[in-house]
């Protein structure tokens, strides 16, 4: 009977553990993700909802700082250098920080993402852009708390945040111009010497063509110059494979000597290695 007993406890107790209750989040999770131009932006914040409060100048303090959401951090991602009304930022994560007042808010991109809401110890070292949003009333409420990208172009866009009636206005610059004529650039100009290594590897790997495999690497070897030792290694395999073994010895030893400048231990090895099987003195 002990046992029996024990062992619903045991039970009870598990369940009691294991067991979740999910019920909605009074500030649910939003995530908005936004290519502008050729720059990936990414906000992931809580939405509160103003649930007959009075908000800005009450709920959110004017001239205090304000997590600008609620539960974790707003967090804000870019893949490449921006602008915010004019000023650097560069691309990783930042969390958001605002200071409305009546007429603007101060907007802070903080570089620490792991806090709970505002820092316990505020770092100023820490502040990678402040920014001055300007602020308009809307004629309607917006009742949750929203984050918007909109007026999007090939090279800006705006971030705005939205609440009550009010709206606070940042300007985005991406650098599409730099990026696109960069991609112009490199394919008009045609392959590196990369693409062309990358190419034969894979062809010699695969037990595809080997007069293809031959042609790319050489061409990468060519280009990258003898100090790129692994492209005259590759094409040194190459070469031994298809039965031109003087040549093969010849482009060993060349990526041998590189390697041995390079101090790069592994490749002198194997080169020393593939000489000897090939019939070649050291």
């Amino acid at each position: 009977m002990k046992k029996l007993l024990s062992l619903a406890v045991i039970f009870c107790l598990t369940f009691s553990v294991n067991a979740q209750i999910e019920s909605p989040q009074p500030s649910p999770f939003g995530k908005i993700e936004q290519k502008v131009g050729l720059t990936d932006v990414t906000v992931e914040y809580s939405r509160p909802g103003m649930r007959g409060r009075t908000i800005f100048g009450d709920l959110v303090p004017f001239g205090e700082v304000w997590r600008t959401g609620a539960n974790a951090n707003t967090k804000i991602t870019f893949s490449d250098d921006i602008k915010i009304n004019g000023k650097e930022l560069k691309k990783g994560s930042y969390s958001i920080y605002t200071k409305p007042q009546r007429d603007s808010w101060e907007v802070m991109f903080y570089s620490s993402t792991d806090n709970w809401g505002v820092p316990q110890e505020w770092d100023d070292s820490k502040v990678a852009l402040k920014a001055t949003a300007e602020t308009m009333e809307m004629p309607m409420n917006m009742e949750t708390f929203t984050i918007v990208i909109d007026d999007l172009k090939n090279d800006s866009a705006a971030l705005n945040f939205i609440w009550e009636n009010t709206v606070a206005m940042l300007k985005m610059e991406v650098p599409t111009e730099t990026k696109a004529m960069a991609s112009i650039d490199k394919v008009m100009n045609g392959p590196t010497a990369n693409d062309y290594f990358a190419a034969g590897t894979y062809y010699h790997e695969a037990g595809k063509d080997l007069d293809k495999a031959y042609k790319w690497v050489s061409k990468a070897s060519e280009m990258a110059g003898d100090q790129a030792f692994w492209m005259l290694r590759r094409k040194s395999l190459i070469e031994a494979e298809m039965g031109k073994k003087q040549e093969a010895i010849a482009t060993a030893k060349k990526s041998m000597a590189s390697a041995e400048k390079a101090n790069n231990a592994d490749y002198v090895k194997m080169n020393k290695e593939s000489i000897a099987e090939w019939g070649g003195s050291k």
